[in-house]
């Protein structure tokens, strides 16, 4: 049903409120603005599914309460852009939460199957392939356009109690439940401005006071982008700020001197420059340290190389999608005994932690029989 009234919406909620779960799905538009416009959001129960309208619904209060009551779980397919979109415009994360493509790594599927695959695998459903180039804001909607909306989230309550049933035989729910958790981490969710500099292009190239002034210069952009809200590439570039942040200039002059400042509005340089300054001024103890890693030696390349081979095997026999129990960061980690790693911790060193454990002290060994790794 297409839900475009507050009336309706607060009918639908209270029958919702009775299900232990809800599949949920938002339409959204970003391409020319920072924060994602919420244009749809679809959901469902056993019984019934619906598209409800933000942008002809002035008070969404029974959605938000519904997105919100823990006695009923939030169903998602690739939740992370959706937890987003729904924070920005409601100002909530739903929770608990369970996300179904993040199950299909620990049941066989691949670590980042697509919803058509996904549906197909449990239901026999062929699906439409997606239009990305619809624009959801435009309205009216059409019956194509809401039956396709609907598609998103019609089926999942059935893949979600199939899920379960799969995964309490595997006795694996003790091993999905933090990787669900972390999903919904606000701090995971939310824009920092002072963490931006993490996501720029090619940060590890630069030295650690550089990597200081990239961080003034990319809290900066975010907050300008926020401001106007325009996208950040629309303020200026991530190539632009990676050349900032190495040349590091004092003057607007200097700054004037790098190629594709010139669309900078007087007022935008100065605030750069400004920027610059300050983080050259940060102190030794408050400058970020850049990400780098030591190359390895051949001997050690060799040992990640017979891990990741024995990383491959336990993959294969779990059915767990080997990039989700391990990167290959993790194995170095491991290798290197390093404090905090992931595979000596939780499920992951439960499956795959302790045996290559046993492999790196020589313990157990691996061969190759009938053209297939084993061990030994």
């Amino acid at each position: 049903m297409y839900i475009s009234a507050f009336d309706e919406l607060a009918s639908f909620c209270e029958r919702a409120s009775t299900s232990r779960i809800l599949a949920v799905d938002t339409e959204f538009l970003r391409e020319k603005t920072y924060y994602p416009k919420l244009c749809l959001i679809q959901i469902a129960t056993h019984d019934e599914s619906a598209a409800v309208d933000p942008l002809l619904i002035d008070d969404l209060s029974p959605l938000v309460e519904l997105l919100t009551d823990k006695r009923i779980t939030k169903i998602f397919h690739a939740c992370s852009q959706d937890l987003e979109v729904i924070l920005c415009a409601l100002g909530v994360v739903p929770e608990p939460i369970f996300d179904t493509q993040l199950a299909s790594a620990f049941l066989g599927l691949r670590q980042q199957v697509g919803y058509g695959a996904l549906v197909e695998h449990y239901t026999g459903v062929h699906l439409p392939k997606a239009d990305s180039l619809t624009d959801w804001s435009r309205r009216p909607l059409d019956e194509e356009q809401l039956s396709y909306a609907e598609d998103d989230v019609r089926y999942l309550p059935g893949i979600y109690d199939a899920m379960m049933t799969q995964l309490v035989a595997k006795n694996r729910l003790g091993w999905l439940k933090p990787e669900m958790d972390v999903l919904t981490d606000r701090s995971r969710i939310e824009r920092v401005p002072e963490q931006a500099y993490l996501h720029l292009k090619r940060a590890s190239s630069l030295t650690r006071r550089q990597l200081a002034v990239a961080r003034e210069l990319c809290a900066w952009r975010e907050r300008r982008a926020a401001e106007r809200n325009v996208p950040r590439k629309w303020v200026v570039s991530d190539e632009i700020l990676l050349e900032l942040s190495k040349r590091s200039p004092k003057t607007v002059e200097r700054l004037r001197r790098i190629r594709g400042t010139e669309q900078l509005s007087a007022q935008d340089a100065d605030a750069m420059v400004r920027a610059v300054r300050k983080g050259l001024a940060m102190g030794v103890d408050t400058i970020p340290a850049p990400k780098r890693r030591e190359r390895n030696s051949a001997e050690a390349e060799g040992a990640i190389d017979l891990m990741n081979a024995l990383l491959r095997i336990i993959a294969d026999r779990s059915g767990v999608a080997p990039q989700l129990i391990a990167t290959r960061e993790d194995l170095v980690d491991l290798a290197q005994g390093n404090e905090g790693c992931r595979l000596g911790q939780g499920w992951r060193h439960e499956l795959a932690g302790a045996p290559l454990e046993r492999l790196l002290s020589g313990e157990i060994g691996l061969t190759v029989k009938e053209g297939r790794v084993e061990i030994l």
